[in-house]
Order: C-alpha cells, then structure tokens, then sequence
C-alpha cells in the first residue's frame, strides 16, 4: 500500500538547477538530476520523424538498461538545428558528466521549447565551468519548476513504497498528443525492482496515464518520460510498486491536462464497452480532441450530440453501432433517446449544463460490443490557448 508523503524524498538523489540564458527572464532553466549510485532506468520516447537529438541520444545511453541521471534544458527545444544542435546536446552531456564522474553513457539529455533555435552556448558554457559538486539532496520542488516552459505552475508528486520513496515531476502543457512517451516527465525512487520487472511496470503505467493524455492532438518532437531506480531502500513488492506508480503518474497527468495552454477544466472521457482497449483509446481521444466537443464544454453548452458526432468520426470501426451506444455526462445519460423518456428536454439540458460548470468534466461513453475500456484525459479549448500560441515566440 502507498501513501502519500510529501516531504519525503527517495535517498540518494541530488539536483541542480540554475538559469543559463534559454530565455531572458532570468529564471532556473536548466538542471541536473542525478543519483549518486548506480541506477537502473525505464524510459520510453517520442516517435517523431523530427526528434530532435536529444532524444536520440536518450535512445542510446537507456538502451541497456543503466543511467546515473538526466540533464534538461527548457525553453529550447534543440531540434530542426542540424549537425550544430547534435555537437552542442553532445557537449553539454559530456561536460555534466564530466562534473559528475560518470560516463557519458549513462547520463540521459532533454530539451524543451522553441523549435529551430540553437542553444546560447556561450552562456550555457559559463555555467557548465563553474559547475561542481556536491549537489544538494533532493530538491525536486526545483527541479520541477526549472524545467517548465509554457506551464503555469510546477508538478510534483509524492508517494511512499513500502520502505521506499517514489518522487515524479513532469512538464508540459501544449503540443500534447503522445506517440509512446509525452512532454517531460522524469521518476526517481530509492526501491530496488528486477530490471525486467521495472520495464514492463513503467511501460504499462505510461499506457495507462501519460499516454492517455491529449490537449491539442499535435505530438512533440522532444518527448520523454524515465524512470531511475537507485535500489537504496532495498526491495519492493512489484505489484505495489506499480499502484505507486500509477497514482504518482495519473496526479501529474491530471495536473497536466488542468494546465493545459489557457484551459480552465479538464476533460475525462471514459470509455468501455469496447471491442478491446486500443479501440476504447482510440474512440475516448476522437471525443476528446474534437474542438467542437472541447469548445462546448468550455462554455458550458449542453451541446451533448458533439460528442456522438465525433464517436461517429471512427468510420473505420465498423463495428460501432448507433443503437448500441450509450452516452452520458456525469451521471446524467443524454443518449440513447430511450434515456430521456422521464425527462423534457430542458430539463435534461440544465442538468448537463450543470455538469458543465464544474472544474472537472466526465463524459462516459458504452459501446455495447465487449468489454474494452480506456480512460483519456485533456481539457477544453479556450481563447486563452488561442492567444498564448499565436504568440509564442514573439
């Protein structure tokens, strides 16, 4: 059983953050996180034609299962810049380990931010001189708030293990439409698992959380999402470890979609009844990154046939059937028309409206073929986000 423990933080992990120049606003942006004894890491990365090489050389130092730590920088997300952007990533991962007395190997890079740019590198190798340990413990607190970019506020969550401490933070708040990892997102814990066993739990838990969130349907090219685990506080029952798992990873993912660019509630679309669970998936983001759902739930419209429109869009799925799908608002049912016998439609609309003026809105979706489920996350779509990415970079 896990519990929440939030001054806890896992043995043997240091972080540094400080500000290099990604952005002139004088804030921490870039850290280090790093465990002071051999770690074994999970990880799982974007599938972008157009990952930039951070995530390439991510790829390769987690290959075998062993890393120390992660350097991130935010605010510049290093890709489209060519043999330049690979030589700097490079440099910057080489002088950090340096500093740490690891190989270069086993230090992963993330980047984060404004695509096509290159690096500040004068100012980023000012600081990588005067870099040096130690590193104080812990600090998660700032290293969630260093690698922020657009996010309006830092994640962090925090649970207890067993005997263990499980700590995760995570970035991100647009771009959102994950393709096997999403946004930033980094886990450290002091538990000791079996290698093969930590894999599996970490890529089942992403499946299930990260990977079911969704603000605008547009797939970074930086994503990445680790997991280090230093064994320190000794073993850990598998199956409690991944409960722990999952609660730390649906909090940031639901904090997430809260912080999505200018949303102002987040959306959970829970679907079953599905042939299987890629199905579920498939029909719950349809639904969820419709605009003309994510604009209704915004202004609180009762609009509920916007959602059997965009169930509809999975033309593919032939086994979808009209009259055997149910749909509900909460626990308000507006479909089939057989749910609305004992209610006028004024009625049934003020209570989805009612619903609707919630900070959190739940649209339940039966498909009446077997029993596949899948639960995805996001938010509404506002001016808000309108207005902060048509100014992004300026």
């Amino acid at each position: 059983m896990s519990d929440t423990a939030p001054q806890a933080a896992p043995q043997g992990f240091v972080v540094h953050t400080a500000p290099v120049g990604l952005a002139d606003d004088g804030r921490d942006d870039f850290t280090v996180l790093a465990s002071t004894v051999p770690a074994v890491v999970s990880a799982v990365y974007t599938r972008s034609r157009f990952a930039g090489p951070s995530v390439r050389l991510c790829r390769d130092a987690s290959a075998d299962g062993r890393a120390r730590g992660v350097v991130v920088l935010a605010r510049n997300a290093n890709v489209a810049t060519g043999a330049e952007g690979e030589a700097n990533a490079r440099e910057i991962r080489e002088s950090v380990a340096r500093t740490l007395g690891v190989p270069e190997g086993e230090l992963l890079i993330a980047s984060t931010g404004v695509i096509g740019r290159q690096y500040p590198m004068q100012s980023i190798r000012d600081h990588l001189k005067t870099l040096a340990l130690p590193f104080p413990d812990g600090g998660f607190d700032r290293a969630a708030r260093a690698i922020m970019t657009t996010d309006t506020r830092p994640k962090e969550v925090r649970v207890r293990v067993g005997e263990a401490t499980l700590v995760g933070i995570a970035k991100g708040v647009g771009m959102l439409e994950p393709d096997m990892a999403t946004l930033l997102t980094f886990f450290a814990t002091d538990a000791r698992l079996d290698p093969a066993e930590q894999d599996r739990i970490f890529r089942r838990v992403m499946d299930r959380t990260f990977n079911a969130v969704s603000i605008d349907t547009d797939t970074s090219t930086s994503d990445t999402a680790a997991l280090f685990a230093n064994g320190m506080a000794g073993d850990v029952d598998p199956e409690e470890f991944e409960r722990a798992l999952h609660t730390v990873a649906l909090a940031l993912v639901k904090d997430i979609a809260g912080d999505g660019e200018g949303a102002s509630k987040v959306i959970e679309v829970q679907v079953t009844g599905a042939r299987d669970d890629a199905q579920a998936k498939r029909v719950g983001k349809t639904v969820v990154n419709s605009p003309l759902v994510k604009t209704a739930v915004h202004g609180s419209d009762p609009n509920w046939g916007r959602v059997v429109m965009a169930i509809g869009k999975c033309s593919e799925d032939t086994d979808i059937d009209q009259d055997r799908v149910t749909v509900r608002f909460g626990e308000v049912e507006v479909y089939p028309p057989s749910a609305r016998d004992d209610h006028d439609e004024d009625t049934l609309r003020a209570a989805v409206a009612e619903h609707l003026r919630g900070d959190e809105v739940v649209i339940g979706i039966d498909l009446g073929i077997d029993r596949g489920a899948f639960t995805v996350y996001g938010c509404d779509l506002t001016e808000g986000y309108v207005r902060l990415n048509s100014e992004y970079t300026t």
